[in-house]
């Protein structure tokens, strides 16, 4: 009887120590913070001013401006470059352009059947959180490559459904893009405007017949890669409305693994499209109606999110990729106060929306401080516990985000096709470089003297106080001047298409 007891007494003693070590397992992960979701809203082509949180008094956005109520809406706020495809790959990579090598300095952006992408060298956002368990998925528009190569899934993302550049490219009873390098080679530009100019008004009397654009889908499993074209032409009318049901579709089958959902939309880019619902809808017109979807959009993804319990371990951000193209009349957005826009480095060109929601975690706040979408790079890393890659332009704004200090980032540079045209540091910007682009003004002017602009009290960019400030030109060329040392340039990806065209 006693050797029974003896046994039952080291049984309950090894059990209690089992139970114990468990129980202190259990309560350590418990405490051990859950990595967060991190979705993005990414807008193609939309304006500082576009929002109703940013001042539209037509576009009714209640969905985003709540988002930005309840959330940080950001007032400076910009991308690293001025058009799609290098300033996706900086958000993508959490580089400038020039470092990466995703930009062109005569071919702005990438266009149909180019045979390069982000270089396998380049760590993305995707693979960073995919290798901390992360699911990952882009829905929506790539715009850095459509070789299979190049593909989403090729880089990170588990699923992709969208198209693979903008939705105005694939034109059909036109020249394609071969063809315009190939007349351009042999100095016959007057024949490439000639079709250009022949363009705007299917523009701004869009039909899904004029573009032959692909809408595909690829899934990159243990099997290997599965690539398919859905639909083509796509009916871009019903885009917007097909990814936010794909998105939600992901959200809703996440379960508990963290998540990196990436929503690029294909609009307000022109041609516009909007579905159904959204014809007529918006006092802001055609342009209005498109953003109204957007929006829609946006509450919907967080109505999904709320549904499934993640919302309160989930951040959500919105932004563009560049400022409005304003050559495309109505058709395109609003800068707001802002200068110029779109392909320009005037504030209009490059200053976007940025909103960051997070319920229970980010405070209300307008932040006036100075961010970039180089920043969601690191900050989604940060937040995920992932280590940062060396050589990253990004900065960590998690300790902004969740109200315990100022941003870390002081300055940003302006970049336009590989070249740096302007600096700003604190509230001053000095121009060394004005030039409009897509043909509206300014001329290009390379100022022997930079201008400088306190943007402040001038967001506008009106008064060149240059000449009643020359010490704090000094120190922004000075700033500029450790910026450019820091910086080594690869050579242009998107330029390797001139090569190929020249090569008989």
């Amino acid at each position: 009887m006693a050797r029974h007891l003896i046994l039952l007494s080291l049984f309950t003693i090894a059990a209690c120590s089992s139970y114990s070590e468990a129980a202190e397992r259990i309560s350590k992960a418990a405490t051990k913070p859950k990595r967060p979701n991190i979705v993005i809203l990414f807008a193609d082509d939309l304006g500082y001013g576009d929002l109703g949180s940013y001042g539209h008094p037509y576009n009714r956005t209640p969905n985003l401006d709540a988002l930005a109520r309840e959330g940080q809406r950001w007032t400076d706020f910009y991308v690293a470059a001025p058009v799609c495809s290098p300033s996706r790959g900086a958000l993508m990579t959490g580089k400038l352009p020039n470092r990466s090598g995703l930009y062109g300095r005569q071919i702005n952006v990438m266009f149909p059947n180019d045979t390069v992408g982000i270089p396998n060298g380049e760590e993305t956002l995707a693979e960073s959180l995919k290798n901390q368990g992360y699911a990952t998925a882009i829905i929506g528009k790539w715009h850095l490559g459509d070789a299979p190569s190049a593909l989403p899934t090729r880089h990170g993302f588990d699923y992709w459904f969208g198209l693979p550049y903008s939705n105005d490219m694939d034109w059909v009873n036109h020249m394609s893009f071969e063809e315009m390098l190939a007349l351009s080679a042999q100095g016959n530009q007057k024949a490439v405007q000639k079709d250009i100019a022949t363009r705007m008004p299917k523009y701004l009397e869009p039909r899904i017949e004029y573009w032959n654009v692909p809408l595909q889908r690829s899934y990159h499993t243990e099997a290997g890669y599965q690539d398919e074209i859905v639909e083509r032409p796509a009916d871009q009318r019903t885009l917007t409305r097909r990814y936010t049901e794909e998105a939600q579709r992901f959200i809703r089958r996440a379960g508990d693994q963290p998540f990196l959902l990436y929503l690029p939309y294909n609009m307000p880019h022109t041609p516009l499209f909007r579905s159904a619902p959204f014809v007529g809808h918006s006092l802001g017109g055609y342009y209005g109606d498109v953003i109204e979807e957007i929006d829609w959009s946006a509450g919907q993804i967080r109505q999904a999110l709320e549904e499934t319990g993640q919302d309160e371990n989930t951040l959500v951000i919105f932004s563009s990729d560049n400022g409005p193209w304003l050559a495309m009349q109505n058709h395109s957005g609003s800068a707001g106060l802002l200068n110029n826009g779109k392909g320009t480095t005037f504030e209009g060109g490059v200053r976007v929306p940025g909103i960051f929601w997070w319920p229970g975690t980010i405070k209300p706040a307008v932040v006036s401080d100075i961010g970039s979408t180089l920043d969601i790079f690191t900050t989604a890393l940060s937040l995920a516990g992932a280590p940062i890659p060396g050589g990253i332009d990004g900065m960590d704004l998690s300790a902004t985000l969740k109200g315990k200090e100022p941003s870390p980032r002081d300055s940003i540079a302006y970049y336009r096709a590989g070249e740096l045209q302007a600096f700003r540091k604190g509230p001053y910007k000095i121009r060394l470089v004005s030039a409009g682009a897509y043909n509206l003004p300014p001329k290009r002017t390379e100022h022997e003297t930079p201008e400088l602009y306190h943007l402040g009290q001038d967001p506008a960019e009106k008064f060149n106080i240059a000449a009643h400030q020359p010490e704090v030109v000094s120190e922004l060329l000075a700033a500029l001047a450790t910026h450019q040392a820091g910086l080594q340039s690869r050579e242009p990806i998107f330029d390797s298409r001139l090569q190929q065209a020249s090569t008989p």
